[in-house]
């Protein structure tokens, strides 16, 4: 994606955007990506959580049921989150693969401390970032330009429930962030963040 044109792909109405709740992978320390596992009974709780902080927030738009757009990965564990927030919601889902979680390829299912121990020259890499260093997988840039073309799209308000990687890049671009910054940002799974012209708000 041209720099230029990256640097004009705000959108003009807020995404509301939501990582999913916790995994058995997330407690497990294991690399999801594209691959996936169940929510734990802490993981519903958040998204029941999210649910009450985005029914309050909504309620900030006039007419918010006709207005705001609920947008979910595809992949089990957004699609789960949703479900419980819509409980507080009720509103239309669509699902959107451009928010789907980074590709980790032959990486997905594993532990760090595995794929350490399979690529010692990873250690070199640093703790922010290894994941796009994954054979078969996707790079920063890629999945930031199909992240874009998502926002490039929004044309009311939205709520996007997305990943920890994906969700990084996204809120580093309203944020102005380089990958290196954007891969050290934290990745809470009860939290709203308000991405619009103004920045990048974390909402509780």
């Amino acid at each position: 994606m041209d720099m230029m044109l990256e640097q004009r792909v705000i959108a003009g109405h807020p995404i509301f955007l939501v990582r999913h709740g916790q995994t058995e992978w997330n407690v497990a320390a294991r690399c999801q990506g594209q691959l996936d596992s169940d929510l734990t009974e802490r993981g519903r709780a958040q998204a029941d959580q999210v649910g009450v902080i985005l029914k309050r927030l909504m309620a900030d738009i006039p007419e918010w049921r006709d207005k705001v757009r609920l947008v979910s990965s595809p992949l089990g564990r957004t699609q789960e989150t949703t479900r419980i927030i819509n409980r507080h919601l009720d509103l239309p889902v669509t699902l959107d693969a451009r928010l789907a979680e980074v590709s980790f390829g032959d990486w997905e299912g594993m532990t760090r401390a595995e794929i350490e121990a399979a690529n010692p020259w990873l250690a070199d890499h640093g703790p922010h970032g290894w994941q796009f260093h994954a054979p078969n997988g996707e790079r920063y840039a890629g999945v930031r330009d199909r992240l874009l073309a998502f926002v490039a799209e929004v044309d009311r308000p939205t709520i996007a429930i997305s990943h920890g990687m994906s969700g990084r890049i996204l809120r580093a671009h309203y944020a102005g962030l380089d990958q290196e910054t954007a891969c050290r940002l934290p990745v809470p799974q009860d939290r709203v963040f308000r991405l619009s012209r103004a920045g990048v708000e974390e909402v509780a």
